[in-house]
């Protein structure tokens, strides 16, 4: 008979592991408040890219003589709100410090390239499981720059991508222009990540993965979890305000509510919300063939079912404050630029959501200081999506008694 498992969380992680454990036979509940795929998710909103090449973190060294700017400019790619850099210090610092030299930065790449090398490969398995296979296309993802020295600046990420196994395609001016017509003529240098792919809809994708585990037994509740009952380092139970729910095993997967839940299983994760916005053209004249990364722009412009869609922002601040939507105002300046024939572009969707952010850049998988029944599976930051199927199948190895494909110590909460 199988176990007992709740999977904390209805997002891409959650969703996958929740399908991985049911296909291997054992009784399992998904607990969420929202609706999965739902526009509270991070998962909804992303930028929909599958990247093996999202190995680079977030900070490097150096990053440190930015912070003043980032306080002062709230056009910037990244800001931080004065009223929320008391309680961001201790992180921020801790993120400074992941970032201040190169043996670190490249120990977080080869870390990241663990989970993202095949997440392609991972998605098109998934999808086709679940019986969506047209929502994920494998057309490759795009890089543009305004010319081959603007590329060669950026010395840094592409040798940490080249070191990790990712290769790509240079294009050139002209080759530009024949991919993607729409393109501005400011751009003249494209590389091309042919093994990249993109999700055309996550949000309907999650829907889809949490029908499928649904479909094979799981049980969907509207809930959200408030504690563990614990006895003599045993799982009994998830608590919830309509209730407990008797279990052998659960999986905390609730993307920036994670911390919280951590900490009732013992850990202590500084956790963070990396604020990210899209924009969403429902009607663009221009269409794209595939995904592109303007660099000037920092920002993934992406095909989807509702339309063009640009995602980007790193937005630090509390997890209640309200939206500042002239973030989003900053992708759709940039996304007309990028592509100047767009036209009026039909209607303009826009949306926040919370990347639940480690310091170091890396997500937190392992099992809890409380019990080894409780396992987290969250903090991917800004790889949540393409790191979704390979977390399942580990958080599913660790949650059963199995044996993780990756050694994972680098990944536990200890390490803080």
């Amino acid at each position: 008979m199988g176990l007992r498992v709740v999977v904390i969380g209805a997002g891409i992680v959650g969703a996958a592991t929740a399908f991985e454990l049911v296909r291997a036979g054992h009784d399992v509940t998904i607990l969420d408040p929202g609706e999965p795929g739902g526009p509270q998710a991070a998962s909804y909103g992303n930028g929909a890219w599958i990247s093996p090449a999202s190995v680079v973190p977030m900070s490097s060294p150096g990053l440190w003589r930015k912070v003043p700017g980032f306080l002062l400019d709230p056009a910037g790619p990244l800001t931080i709100r004065w009223r929320a850099l008391p309680r961001l210090a201790p992180w921020l610092i801790r993120f400074l410090l992941a970032g201040s030299s190169i043996a670190k930065v490249e120990r977080t790449a080869r870390l990241l390239g663990l989970l993202l090398a095949d997440a392609p490969d991972r998605h098109a398995a998934l999808s086709a499981a679940i019986g969506r296979p047209e929502l994920i296309r494998r057309q490759g993802l795009l890089y543009v720059y305004p010319d081959r020295a603007a590329f060669e600046a950026e010395a840094l990420p592409w040798r940490l991508r080249r070191d990790n196994g990712v290769r790509w395609l240079e294009v050139s001016s002209d080759e530009l222009r024949q991919r993607e017509p729409s393109l501005s003529r400011c751009y003249g240098f494209g590389v091309l990540v042919e093994t990249g792919a993109h999700c055309v809809d996550p949000g309907d994708y999650v829907a889809a993965i949490v029908e499928a585990a649904a479909a094979g037994g799981a049980r969907l509740m509207r809930r959200a979890a408030t504690g563990f009952l614990v006895e003599s380092g045993r799982l009994r139970a998830v608590l919830t305000a309509g209730g407990s729910i008797p279990c052998d095993r659960a999986v905390i997967a609730a993307g920036i509510r994670s911390g919280a839940l951590a900490r009732m299983a013992g850990d202590r994760v500084p956790l963070a919300s990396e604020r990210g916005y899209h924009v969403v053209l429902t009607e663009p004249t221009a269409a794209l063939r595939v995904p592109v990364m303007p660099s000037d722009g920092r920002m993934a412009n992406t095909p989807t079912a509702d339309g063009l869609r640009a995602a980007g922002q790193v937005e630090l601040a509390g997890i209640d404050d309200p939206p500042d939507w002239r973030r989003a105002d900053i992708l759709l300046r940039h996304l007309r630029a990028t592509y100047p024939d767009l036209g009026p572009g039909g209607e303009v969707r826009r949306w926040m959501g919370h990347r639940p952010s480690t310091p170091d850049g890396l997500p937190v998988i392992g099992r809890s200081r409380q019990s080894p029944d409780i396992v987290h599976a969250f903090g991917h930051g800004h790889v949540g999506l393409a790191a979704g199927p390979v977390t399942a199948r580990l958080a599913a190895a660790l949650a059963t008694g199995g044996e993780p494909l990756l050694d994972l110590a680098p990944f536990g909460a200890g390490r803080f």
